[in-house]
């Protein structure tokens, strides 16, 4: 017997040397899947089965080429070499070629990437006269996309009551036209998108039997990794191959189902045995990844979902650390407590900081993670997307500022000039560039001279200019007169921007939006916190203290120790010794689009199962009692996941939180939290304070607002020990100043030394 298979357990040696007919693998988190994959593939071709009529399909190029190098050290690169494995996408592009003339294309067809996508929706929408912003291309595309993956073609769009009541629905009705051009111009410009490869592989399938027949023959079996993951196009692809011989051969996990929002349909794994009757099925259910106590966790999280393929999903490892659980006063605290924590673990165990991972379930979250690193200046890179302050709509509005702030600022004016589209195209910032370098003079300087119209423009043109220029000066007016805050919220208001982003009604168009109030945010901390120690908050200041943080961020450096930050969702696939996953709380965690779907539910359920499965030691949960949401703080409760978790696997602090918090009511999840002091001048608190009783709160002396400071304006005492509503507990380490602003000089347990305004900082003492 092959000493390759002396590696494998006996589960996984079953699932490689039984390779006639169908055959389900099941494989739990961390139980060599991959492994098994190759090892299966390695003993055909050493069983005499020609490279040629393997077929294997992978999700990612990285899985391939990792694959076909295992591959080649066990057989030989000459074998290797010859398999048909790649991704879904370039395996069908690549039959797509060789049958082109078939679908009426050159068998060099140009294969459109998503800018190539988004420029042709672009020239469609110009080309029907469609002016409308709701006509988002990311939007239209989206819609296309997902009919091409459900096999809907533009007559079928059309016919399509649901897709048709949704487009009107969203304010665009005409897509089922766009459509219709999108596919003819990619027909006439001989190209095929993404999608397109998928689609057309199905059509040739259909259409050609002849040509399906030949594929059928030729693959004599068929390999399928990540299976959970694939949509309707793919499954029927794969159904069809392996239809003559039914040597099929899946592998995945349906308790790491967690893509429905690109298409990927669980069903495709859990109805795999109604497809093929007579299957064996085989479970890896030995852990390597991670310790018994984070594997017995993740079960006792994914026993809780109905719709699933039995396993119990065990491992030989340590038993390990417990789950252990942070609980912040609010998402600033969070930030402090979880970096404080990895500093202490990562002296106790001596570990790589790349040997940390901190996991949020949305983007947005990430500011609060990367300043808190900033300032304990640990290193750290954002896996699978942009820091939060090179995303395109955050450098977008920071922009903006920067104009306000200092108009002679070009780079900033040329992003901005024409963005949100204001009729200021190319053309005219091409004339603008070249009188200023003519005169020797800064752009701005050339919009705002009286003698513009000698540049060459016309009326119309001179209005757009005229109207940008006055926008930019009255946004600049207000600079003295409001915080950093106010004058951020305006401009974003002010310049179309969040119109703007709020009409992309896709993922990626919320996702923008959430962004942009994580911004929103994070000048409101800047502002809270300035006026509390009774310092400036303008925006001179504010943008500052960003380009200092951004210009810290050493992400291009080469060969630097650094803490991982991503999305659960990018995650997958992925394994850490130290995993913190944060955030954990209602509204949050699980997503609030799903708390109405069992469906939903349950794949955030999965969700959280897979982050907890990329930890190979420790796991530790962190969540806040309260985040500031839309410009207001908000009340949270820990998940409803939390009380999913096996009580024997959790320390005993933290399992007294939750036995503490066993039963949140919906009161209490849906509870508000409005604080009259968060506001930076003393004519908004008066004006919030006038509000405070339809919030909801009990004053039964109906004080008013500056009676309300007063309450709050206790004699604090240097040694007091004192509870800050953001900064959690601290002591009081000296006091400044005279009354009425007396600062209280603050050593925090978690969030560091702060100088407070007393009149404003609500210390309350603790003793």
């Amino acid at each position: 017997m092959q000493s390759y298979l002396n590696e494998l357990n006996p589960a996984q040696k079953e699932a490689v040397v039984n390779f006639d007919g169908p055959s389900l693998v099941i494989a739990g988190a961390g139980s060599g899947k991959t492994r098994v994959l190759t090892y299966r593939i390695a003993y055909l071709l050493s069983q005499g089965v020609s490279p040629y009529r393997i077929l294997a399909l992978t999700f990612t190029n990285k899985a391939a080429r990792e694959m076909k190098q295992r591959i080649g050290a066990i057989i030989g690169d000459q074998f290797a070499r010859q398999l048909w494995m790649g991704t879904f996408h370039s395996v069908f592009g690549r039959i797509l070629r060789m049958e082109a003339e078939k679908l009426n294309f050159k068998s060099s067809f140009t294969i459109y990437d998503n800018a190539d996508s988004k420029s042709l929706v672009k020239s469609i929408l110009k080309e029907m006269r469609i002016k409308d912003k709701n006509y988002k291309p990311g939007l239209i595309l989206s819609r296309i996309s997902s009919a091409k993956n459900d096999l809907i073609l533009p007559k079928a769009y059309s016919q399509d009551q649901n897709r048709m009541v949704a487009d009107k629905a969203s304010g665009i009705p005409l897509t089922y036209e766009i459509y219709a051009r999108y596919v003819k111009h990619c027909t006439k410009s001989g190209a095929m998108d993404f999608d397109d490869l998928l689609l057309n592989t199905n059509i040739l399938f259909r259409d050609f039997p002849e040509s399906l027949a030949r594929y059928q023959d030729q693959f004599l079996y068929v390999l399928v990794d990540e299976y959970q993951d694939t949509n309707i196009s793919q499954y029927l692809i794969v159904r069809k191959l392996a239809e003559k011989h039914k040597n099929i051969c899946v592998v995945g996990d349906d308790a790491q189902s967690i893509y429905s929002f690109r298409g990927a349909r669980i069903q495709n794994i859990l109805n795999f045995r109604n497809d093929y009757p007579g299957y064996q099925l085989y479970k890896l259910e030995q852990n390597y990844r991670s310790t018994q106590n984070i594997v017995n966790v993740a079960n006792s999280i994914i026993s809780k979902n109905s719709g699933q393929i039995e396993k119990v999903v065990y491992s030989k490892n340590d038993e390990g650390d417990k789950v252990k659980f942070l609980s912040a006063y609010s998402d600033i605290e969070e930030g402090f407590l979880v970096v404080k924590d990895l500093v202490r673990r990562q002296s106790e165990t001596g570990c790589s900081f790349a040997d940390f991972a901190i996991l949020y379930r949305t983007n947005a979250q990430s500011r609060i993670f990367e300043e808190a690193f900033r300032k304990a200046s640990l290193p750290y890179k954002i896996y699978g997307g942009l820091s939060f302050y090179q995303r395109k709509e955050i450098k977008d509005l920071l922009a903006y500022l920067r104009v306000v702030v200092n108009p002679s600022d070009q780079e900033a004016l040329k992003r901005i000039i024409n963005y949100p589209a204001r009729g200021i195209g190319k053309t005219t910032t091409d004339k603008l560039e070249a009188a200023a370098i003519a005169n020797d003079i800064s752009i701005w300087e050339v919009l705002t001279h009286p003698s513009l119209a000698s540049v060459g423009f016309n009326a119309g043109t001179l209005k757009k200019l005229g109207n940008f220029s006055s926008m930019i000066k009255n946004m600049g007016s207000q600079i003295l007169q409001s915080d950093a805050y106010e004058i951020t919220k305006e401009i974003a208001i002010q310049s179309g921007l969040i119109k703007e982003l709020q009409q992309d009604k896709s993922i990626e168009g919320q996702t923008r939006v959430e962004n942009i109030d994580e911004l929103l945010n994070g000048v409101r901390d800047f502002v809270d916190e300035k006026i509390q120690s009774g310092q400036s908050a303008s925006l001179i200041e504010f943008l500052e203290e960003v380009s200092l943080l951004t210009d810290q961020d050493n992400e291009g450096e080469e060969g630097v120790d650094k803490i991982t930050m991503m999305t659960i969702h990018s995650a997958k696939g992925l394994e850490f010794e130290n995993v913190y996953i944060t955030g954990v709380e209602e509204g949050l965690f699980p997503s609030p689009m799903s708390i109405d779907s069992r469906e939903a539910l349950e794949e955030e359920r999965r969700l959280f199962y897979v982050a907890v499965t990329r930890a190979q030691k420790a796991v530790t949960l962190s969540f806040a009692k309260s985040r500031f949401k839309y410009g207001e703080h908000n009340f949270v409760t820990p998940s409803r996941f939390i009380r999913d978790l096996d009580v024997s696997c959790i320390d005993e602090e933290s399992l007294s939180f939750i036995m503490a918090n066993k039963q949140p009511s919906f009161k209490e999840r849906q509870k508000k939290v409005f604080n009259p002091f968060n506001s930076s001048s003393s004519s908004s608190q008066l004006k919030r304070s006038s509000r405070l009783n339809k919030r909801g709160f009990e004053d039964k002396d109906q004080q008013d607002a500056s009676q309300l400071i007063k309450a709050y304006n206790r004699d604090v005492n240097i040694g007091n020990r004192v509870e800050h509503d953001r900064f959690g507990h601290g002591k009081v380490i000296d006091l400044e100043g005279v009354p009425p602003n007396v600062k209280a000089v603050v050593e925090f347990d978690n969030a560091g030394v702060k100088q407070l305004l007393l009149k404003f900082a609500r210390l309350k003492i603790l003793s």
